[in-house]
């Protein structure tokens, strides 16, 4: 990707230092990039405002970085085909074949791959 910044979704965005979710976040702040937090009982993490739905969203968005597992990505399909982001990213853990399956048949690119690894190494 190049080096401009991007508007990005982080689903199962934490408050705890500890989580790569949290680590995402920042790393993509410090990269310029414009973060919108997703989670549903949150009301902002390191001074970013949270929503706490994708149904929140209005604007473009050009990635989704995803931190929660199967169980709560099942239902977040057509939520994030109404999103229309330019690619998902499935974080490690985060794998879900039915869903990625689903987006690409929207037209929405989807990535395999660690959004900290790909922001560290300039493939973001």
């Amino acid at each position: 990707m190049s080096s401009s910044s991007e508007r990005v979704v982080i689903v199962g965005a934490s408050d705890k230092p500890d989580r790569y979710a949290h680590k995402a976040q920042l790393l993509l702040s410090q990269h310029g990039h414009e973060v919108v937090p997703v989670h549903p009982r949150l009301e902002s993490i390191e001074g970013v405002p949270v929503v706490a739905d994708l149904t929140q969203i209005t604007g473009t968005v050009d990635t989704v970085t995803m931190y929660v597992g199967p169980a709560i990505s099942q239902g977040l399909g057509d939520k994030l085909v109404t999103v229309k982001p330019k690619r998902v990213i499935f974080n490690p853990g985060s794998e879900n074949a039915e869903l990625e399956d689903k987006l690409s048949q929207a037209g929405i690119e989807v990535e395999e791959a660690c959004t900290l690894v790909l922001l560290r190494t300039g493939q973001f």
